[in-house]
């Protein structure tokens, strides 16, 4: 089992930054991928960013790339995804994923979620 708690959501205003930050416990962080999905009221939940166990792969979706950075630091077992010139569109619930699978063969192949953190941009 693995535990995930996402922090660092909020409110902010349109062309604003947060910071999310994921923690990570019970089994090896490292040695698995790492992502951020997201989900609208009447939405499926979607993929934002995913990163591999060294970090040297990084994958963003197309609505947030060359706005959103995703990153990892396995000393402290977290994973963050910075977020910058934020849109009202940006507004979801937030989910930290654990990947079974190669993010580049499975965007969506999560075995944990943590339970969400709330985005709000306003216009």
């Amino acid at each position: 089992q693995v535990q995930l708690v996402e922090s660092g959501g909020g409110l902010v205003q349109t062309g604003g930054s947060l910071r999310l930050s994921c923690a990570a416990s019970g089994r090896a962080f490292a040695y698995y991928a790492m992502g951020w999905f997201r989900q609208s009221p009447g939405k499926n939940r979607e993929f934002v960013a995913s990163i591999s166990w060294s970090g040297g792969q990084r994958d963003y979706a197309e609505s947030v790339k060359g706005r959103f950075t995703i990153s990892r630091d396995n000393s402290k077992n977290t994973v963050a995804l910075l977020m910058n010139s934020l849109k009202p569109e940006d507004t979801a619930v937030y989910y930290c994923g654990s990947y079974y699978d190669d993010p580049r063969k499975n965007a969506y192949g999560i075995e944990f979620w943590g339970k969400g953190i709330l985005v709000t941009v306003s216009s």
